[in-house]
């Protein structure tokens, strides 16, 4: 009797301890109180306002930075003895894609060794495209940086991957610190001063996130950033980029600290791709109207690097919910990545744009052994870096609006267009 009371005891103790294990790891992730509906267009960032647009509400500010950007362009090539008619406006949106950048690294490795690589007045990206941008925005000096990136990272230089009850309980089912320690080699002070140089010239560099709060898009206009030499800039900067890429569900969201009528509050950004894949400026916005109100005619270019395949990728669905949910939100970002390049083309053609769009080709078939696949990166990399090289085959219009010969030689599918707005640049 006296054993089975023992045994009884250290039973229930050894019950004890899971069931405190097991709370402890349930423990949910603490956050500081959102910003209130009523409140949301009065959060900023302390000591750094005005450097980000919510797209709903934003548009005027938009317009402004616009205009105030053509104006120091102007008044650099006054400065420097620049005469004669404005060069072309040359823009470049940069699209997310995870371990997909690696095509649009390469590509810009490629169109310098091509020789024409132009020098952008607007640089866009969002996510994977976020993580790229500040260095296609500074140019060729650091295409050795996205090569290494793009292609010496494995998994372990991205995510630390947590336990189930950690990613039920928790805010994700990856820790991302690692990838935080790489973008701290890379985005330092010395590269923020660089990107605040090319602010002065009238050159933007837009990155978006998600605002889960709100449910909206936020752009933010990290030239701006770069040029307030705040003493918190450089961390705000890296925070956004980490922002911009955080998947949600995948990785934790990022939390920023904002005010708004005297109170501290807090926001939950993720993914920029949780709102649009790519994107340039809004359908809202004329920008050829604008610049002929000034006074300004020149012509605009418009690049995009869509990092996908834009045909279907089939495969055999097994009838599980995981499976089933999983297929289904990429058919989702597949469907809207689409959908934007149809936006955007139709943003073009109304303002003059000239539109160039490169995406992965259907004949790329190298599968991937598991996320940020170094072998798969480095192949996905050669293949952009080989077409841009020689003259990359910029298609004229998003799949389904032209004849397939006179588009890049590759299998397409078409959706209807999504939307999401962003300032202009000329």
């Amino acid at each position: 009797m006296k054993q089975t009371a023992s045994t009884l005891r250290t039973t229930l103790f050894l019950l004890t301890v899971v069931v405190l294990l097991f709370l402890q790891a349930c423990a949910t992730p603490t956050r500081h109180t959102a910003v209130p509906e009523a409140l949301q267009d009065q959060a900023v960032i302390p000591g750094l306002e005005g450097v980000r647009y919510r797209v709903l509400k934003d548009q005027e500010a938009m317009v402004r930075e616009g205009q105030d950007a053509l104006r120091r362009q102007l008044t650099y090539r006054v400065a420097h003895g620049l005469q004669g008619p404005l060069p072309p406006a040359v823009f470049l949106a940069i699209s997310g894609g995870g371990d997909n950048g690696a095509f649009g690294a390469g590509l810009l490795n490629g169109w310098t060794t091509a020789g024409n690589r132009p020098s952008f007045n607007l640089v866009t990206g969002i996510s994977t495209g976020a993580l790229t941008a500040p260095f296609a925005f500074l140019g060729p000096a650091y295409d050795a940086t996205l090569k290494e990136v793009y292609t010496t990272v494995s998994p372990r230089n991205i995510m630390i991957r947590r336990s189930l009850l950690a990613s039920l309980f928790g805010d994700a089912m990856a820790d991302n610190q690692p990838l935080w320690k790489l973008l701290q080699k890379y985005v330092n002070q010395t590269l923020l001063d660089a990107i605040a140089a090319e602010y002065e010239k009238g050159r933007l560099l837009l990155v978006a996130t998600t605002d889960l709060d709100a449910q909206q898009p936020i752009i933010w206009n990290m030239t701006r950033i770069a040029a307030s030499h705040h003493r918190k800039a450089l961390e705000l900067f890296q925070t956004i980029m980490i922002a911009s890429a955080s998947i949600p569900g995948a990785f934790p969201p990022v939390l920023i600290d904002v005010e708004a009528d005297g109170r501290q509050y807090q926001e939950m950004h993720v993914d920029g791709g949780a709102t649009a894949q790519v994107f340039i400026y809004p359908a809202s916005i004329n920008v050829q109207e604008l610049a002929r109100a000034q006074g300004v005619e020149r012509e605009r270019v418009l690049y995009i690097i869509r990092n996908s395949r834009l045909d279907p990728d089939w495969a055999e669905v097994e009838r599980r919910t995981m499976s089933i949910a999983r297929r289904a939100i990429f058919t989702l970002i597949q469907t809207q990545g689409v959908g934007d390049l149809y936006r955007i083309y139709l943003i073009a053609k109304r303002d003059g744009l000239d539109y160039n769009l490169a995406y992965i080709p259907s004949s790329f078939d190298v599968r991937r052994e598991e996320e940020f696949d170094t072998n798969y990166m480095r192949q996905l990399f050669d293949l952009g870096y080989r077409m841009a090289a020689k003259g990359y085959p910029w298609a004229k219009a998003p799949p389904g609006f032209v004849p397939q010969e006179s588009a890049v030689p590759q299998k397409e599918a078409a959706m209807p267009p999504s939307a999401i707005p962003v300032p202009p640049a000329r």
